[in-house]
């Protein structure tokens, strides 16, 4: 039998107003994506988290979902797993100039 999946999640910006922590761990179970680690987050966090980081079904174009350093679009999108001990960070995108 799998274990759980822990994964450490970390909160930038407006996100740390909306679930007032800078981190958390979450318990997933075997084989978890990041698309069921967000899924699992906005059903915690309600309609705040999921209007700011959802927009027509995937990740708003102005946030970074990373995983250890790298962000989702260049893994699987939200299809990218998640193994035991990964970080994710949810960030916003921050433009150049």
């Amino acid at each position: 039998m799998e274990e759980h999946v822990k994964v450490k999640v970390e909160f930038f910006t407006t996100l740390r107003d909306i679930t007032g922590k800078r981190e958390e761990v979450v318990r997933l179970p075997p084989k978890a994506t990041v698309g069921e680690l967000l899924d699992s987050l906005s059903r915690r966090y309600g309609p705040k988290f999921v209007e700011y980081v959802f927009e027509k079904g995937d990740v708003r174009p102005n946030l970074i979902v990373m995983v250890d350093g790298k962000s989702i679009a260049l893994l699987e999108g939200l299809k990218t797993p998640l193994k035991n001990g990964h970080t994710i960070a949810i960030l916003p995108a921050f433009g150049g100039g």
